[in-house]
C-alpha cells in the first residue's frame, strides 16, 4: 500500500493509535484499502464521537456532501454547502475536514476540504452504503460505473469493499450493523460485472475495466465470489496498461484464486521490480508468461528464478525481451533452470547479456535434462567470441528446435561454426541470423544450407 503516498499517510493515522493500545494481539493489519480507511474513520469516531449526540447522523450528512462533491468533481466546500446539508463547524467536523482561508479581492472567507480526495470518496461511499435503498443498489452502482471519466472509480472500490465484514466491523460500533440486503446487492452486481468483462468475447474488453473489476474482487475479500467468477479463467491480457504495485498485488490475489490460468500477458506494463515482488508468489501457476518490456532488471530475474525453482512450476514460455537485463542475472537464471523441467521457450531478446552471459547459458544448454526448444537471443550484444561456446553446447543439445541470433555482431569468422551447427544439429528446424555483420559471401554460405534439409529455415 505504501507505494501510494496518500495511503501511506492514512496508514500512519489509522494504525498508529490502533497499535499503541495494550491489547495488540486482537488487532489485525488491514489487507485492503477499504479496511485501512475503515480504521481511519473508526479512530475519528472514537476520538470525537462523544462530542455530539448522534455521530452517525452527522457522518451521513458529511457523506452526502462528499458524494455530491464526487459527482460534481468538487473538492472545496463553502458555508453554503454546509448549510445545505444541515452541518455546522464543530470539532467533530474538523476530524473529517480541514478549514482553509480563501482570500479574494474584497475579503477573506473560510472554505472546507477533505484532507485527501480518497477520504472524501470513502466517506461518500460509506454514507451511500448505509442509506441507499437495497432495491436501488444496482442502479446506484451501474450509474456510477457508467461515468467514463473515472470520477467514481475509487468510490466504487470503497463501496464494494464495505461489503466485507472486516471492513464493516470496526465501524459498526458507532454506525450500527450494515444491512445484509445491501451486501447481497453489491455482491450480485460485482458478480455480473466480472463475468461480463471476462466472458465478453465479442469485443475488445477495455483493460482498465477488467482491472477495476479485479479491484472490486480484492476489496470484497469474498473468495467464494472470486472463485465463481475467475476460478476457471485461462487467459489474462493486460498488456500496454500501466500497473502500479497495488495493481500487481490485486492481480496476484486474483491469479491465486484461478485454478486454470494458462496465459498471462503483462508486456509493456511498467511493472518493474516492485510490481514483480507482488506477482512473484503466483507466477509459477502460468504456462505462458509474457513479461517483455517491463524494466525488471537483474533483481527482477532473481524473483522469476524463485518461480522457476518452485516444484509446482508450470511455466513453459518465459518472455523477457527488453527488460534491462545484464550478464549478472544469467547465473541466477541458469541455476533455476538446472532443476526446472517445464520451460521450453526462453525469450531474452534485446537485453545486455553480452558474450559472458551467453557463455553461462551455454553451460545450461549442455545439460542433457535441458528442455528448452526455442531460444531467442536477438540484440543481446553477441560477437564472434561466444560462437564456439554456443555451438559446442548446442551440438550436444537434443531438445532445441529454434534459435534466434539476429541483430548481433557476428561476422564471417562465425560462419564455419554456424554452418557446422546447422548441418549436424538435425533437430534444428529454424535459425534466424538477420542483421548481423556477415559479408555477402558469408550470407550466401549460410543461405545455401536451406537446401541441406527439407523444411529447414535459415534467415540471413
Amino acid at each position: 500500500m505504501c507505494y501510494n503516498p496518500s495511503y501511506c499517510w492514512i496508514l500512519g493515522l489509522s494504525l498508529g493509535p490502533f497499535f499503541t493500545q495494550r491489547d495488540r494481539k486482537q488487532q489485525r493489519v488491514p489487507r485492503t484499502i477499504t479496511q485501512l480507511y475503515s480504521y481511519y474513520i473508526y479512530n475519528i469516531l472514537k476520538s470525537h464521537g462523544r462530542e455530539i449526540e448522534s455521530p452517525r447522523d452527522v457522518l451521513l450528512k458529511i457523506g452526502e456532501m462528499a458524494f455530491t462533491g464526487v459527482s460534481e468533481k468538487k473538492i472545496v466546500f463553502r458555508n453554503g454547502d454546509l448549510i445545505k446539508n444541515n452541518l455546522q463547524p464543530s470539532q467533530f467536523l474538523s476530524g473529517f475536514m480541514v478549514e482553509l482561508l480563501e482570500r479574494d479581492d474584497s475579503a477573506q472567507s473560510v472554505v472546507y476540504t477533505f484532507p485527501h480526495l480518497t477520504i472524501q470518496e470513502f466517506v461518500a461511499a460509506l454514507a451511500q452504503f448505509l442509506t441507499a435503498d437495497p432495491g436501488d443498489i444496482r442502479k446506484l452502482l451501474s450509474e456510477a460505473h457508467s461515468k467514463e471519466d473515472g470520477r467514481f472509480e475509487i468510490f466504487l472500490r470503497f463501496f464494494v469493499g464495505l461489503s466485507s465484514s472486516r471492513s464493516a466491523r470496526p465501524l459498526e460500533e458507532f454506525l450500527g450493523p450494515f444491512l445484509h440486503h445491501t451486501i447481497c446487492g453489491v455482491i450480485d452486481w460485482v458478480k455480473e460485472k466480472v463475468e461480463g468483462e471476462i466472458g465478453n468475447k465479442g469485443r475488445e474488453t477495455r483493460k482498465t475495466d477488467l482491472l477495476n473489476t479485479f479491484h472490486y474482487l480484492f476489496e470484497s475479500q469474498n473468495q467464494t465470489l472470486a472463485r465463481v467468477t475467475v476460478g476457471s479463467v485461462e487467459t489474462l491480457t493486460l498488456s500496454e496498461l500501466r500497473l502500479t504495485p497495488i495493481d500487481c498485488a490485486v492481480l496476484s490475489h486474483v491469479i491465486g484464486l484461478c485454478d486454470t490460468i494458462k496465459h498471462l500477458n503483462l508486456e509493456n506494463c511498467s511493472i518493474r521490480y516492485e510490481g514483480l515482488q507482488r506477482l512473484g508468489p503466483v507466477l509459477h501457476k502460468c504456462q505462458v508468461l509474457r513479461l517483455g518490456s517491463n524494466k525488471l532488471g537483474d533483481s527482477g530475474v532473481k524473483l522469476l528464478s524463485a518461480a522457476l525453482r518452485n516444484p509446482n512450476c508450470k511455466i513453459q514460455e518465459l518472455w523477457l525481451w527488453n527488460n534491462d537485463l545484464t550478464d549478472s542475472c544469467t547465473e541466477h537464471l541458469v541455476s533455476a533452470l538446472r532443476t526446472n523441467r517445464s520451460l521450453t521457450v526462453l525469450d531474452l531478446n534485446f537485453n545486455g547479456l553480452g558474450d559472458s552471459g551467453v557463455k553461462l547459458l551455454s553451460a545450461l544448454l549442455r545439460n542433457p535434462d535441458c528442455k528448452i526448444q526455442e531460444l531467442d537471443l536477438d540484440g543481446v550484444g553477441l560477437t564472434d567470441s561466444c560462437t564456439e561456446d554456443l555451438v559446442s553446447a548446442l551440438s550436444t543439445n537434443r531438445s532445441l528446435t529454434g534459435l534466434s541470433l539476429g541483430s548481433n555482431s557476428f561476422t564471417d569468422r562465425s560462419v564455419p561454426a554456424l554452418r557446422s551447427l546447422i548441418l549436424t544439429r538435425r533437430s534444428l528446424e529454424w535459425i534466424c541470423l538477420v542483421e548481423n555483420q556477415f559479408s555477402s559471401n558469408g550470407k550466401r554460405h549460410l543461405e545455401s544450407l536451406r537446401e541441406s534439409r527439407r523444411g529447414l529455415r535459415v534467415g540471413v
